[in-house]
């Protein structure tokens, strides 16, 4: 199955496919096959690769930093001074002034330079931030798989239960096609009326209408199915389960207090919280000093002429080694403002936290009652199908003895009907109580 799978995904572009395959698909193929192709959580997955590249590019910015530079400069017109040259001539009346150009028509440089951070703790909490932001990003792409879990669950089920309701249409019809039949005998030997062929007749054709909204309807929610899958809406497939394997079983609740760590929602809130307070944190150490240390090498010339460049004589060397430190003194109390707005975010988060809380309290036992409510009327419509087809039954037989009419039988296939429906309806209703109190158990999906 996992290679049919992933024949899927590369169907339409190899060369010449003739025709997709109907391929036979389980709610755990088509749970495996969303997981890997939707495209929502193709998106979490690029976030959460972009996370990952924010840690390194943080990493990287404590990493030595060298460059080398080179540069050639033709001086098309030298900068000049003006010397008193009395200095250098006493002949020559003090305050005598000329100009003097200290520059050569070319000049030339080549260094390499390497800064090293040793040390700024905003660069220390930029790391653990990083890498609580990769957690975060990580943890959305978790809930983003739980919701799309949901999603094909219900979708899946749903197709499943249009495959029943049009089954059991083609029955009904079957049924009435064959009561049809019979009543047109009847009539023709005079047994019956022609209203009682007419009476079956409508039922018959409104199945008929019936019949075909539903096949619409099953059309329908399979490409819903496949849309949620992320799989190419034209693709024919088979649900391999039966709503008869279906179990609907009330999920192991905790005996004692809830873990809301299982919660992703209430997870992703630990995480905010952690980068709320690694936010104060750094704001904090932008108190302290920051201190880099740089090193530099290179070679530099000038020379009248541009063919004196190759001269290795006039390049000359240079170095330095040297240490730079910054201490903060005051910005206007700009950090300490920041730092009260942190403190306010952790409040505010600790009060999310409190009130998500409650709210998963309230949705698991709302859940409960809900899940408990509904397998108490499936086992009811259950009831009634099975009491509403002993009615038929025992109808059909009493009018082909003649001893009961023909509009009790349309009446009863009617109930019947309704029975089929209602029931279907409440199992869907179970089925989906079911995923949603998983779901507020935080056991719907693990990774």
């Amino acid at each position: 199955m996992r290679l049919i799978l992933l024949l899927l995904m590369i169907i339409g572009t190899s060369m010449g496919v003739r025709a997709q395959e109907r391929v036979s698909l389980s709610l755990d193929d088509c749970i495996s096959y969303a997981l890997g192709n939707n495209e929502q959580l193709k998106i979490k997955q690029l976030d959460k690769e972009i996370a990952d590249a924010e840690v390194r590019k943080t990493i990287s910015l404590g990493l030595p930093q060298a460059n080398v530079n080179g540069g050639l400069n033709y001086n098309y017109e030298p900068q000049k001074s003006l010397i008193d040259i009395s200095t250098f001539d006493p002949s020559v009346p003090a305050g005598t002034e000329q100009e003097v150009s200290f520059v050569q028509n070319y000049d030339g440089n080549v260094g390499l330079s390497v800064d090293q951070l040793l040390f700024d703790g905003s660069y220390f909490v930029g790391l653990q931030a990083a890498r609580t932001y990769r957690e975060l990003s990580t943890k959305e792409h978790i809930k983003s798989q739980i919701d799309i879990v949901e999603a094909v669950s219900k979708a899946y089920y749903n197709a499943l239960i249009a495959e029943e309701q049009l089954e059991l249409l083609e029955k009904n019809i079957g049924r009435l096609d064959t009561l049809l039949n019979e009543t047109r005998e009847m009539y023709e030997a005079g047994f019956a009326e022609k209203v009682d062929v007419d009476r079956i007749r409508v039922n018959y054709n409104n199945l008929r209408v019936e019949l075909s909204r539903t096949s619409q309807l099953k059309d329908i929610s399979r490409k819903l199915l496949k849309f949620q899958m992320g799989m190419d809406l034209n693709q024919p497939i088979e649900l391999a389960e039966q709503l008869e394997e279906v179990k609907i079983e009330n999920p192991v609740t905790p005996a004692n207090e809830f873990d809301y760590g299982q919660r992703i929602e209430f997870s992703q809130l630990q995480t905010n919280q952690s980068l709320a307070l690694l936010d104060m944190k750094n704001n904090k150490v932008q108190y302290l000093p920051k201190l880099y240390a740089h090193f530099g090498y290179g070679w530099n010339t000038a020379a009248a002429r541009g063919s004196q460049f190759f001269e290795s004589r006039r390049w000359l060397d240079n170095g330095v080694i040297g240490v730079t430190a910054s201490v903060p003194i005051f910005d206007g109390f700009l950090k300490s403002n920041k730092i009260q707005q942190n403190r306010l975010q952790v409040k505010q988060i600790e009060n999310q936290m409190s009130f998500l809380k409650k709210n998963i309290d309230l949705e698991i036992e709302q859940s409960q009652i809900s899940l408990t409510s509904q397998v108490e009327m499936l086992e009811v419509q259950k009831q009634n199908m099975e009491l509403a087809q002993e009615v038929y039954d025992i109808s059909k037989v009493k009018y082909q003895e003649g001893v009961g009419s023909n509009l009790e039988v349309i009446n009863a296939d009617a109930s019947l009907k309704e029975a089929q429906t209602n029931y279907l309806n409440a199992l869907y209703q179970a089925i989906t109580s079911q995923i949603e109190l998983k779901k507020a158990l935080g056991t719907l999906y693990k990774n």
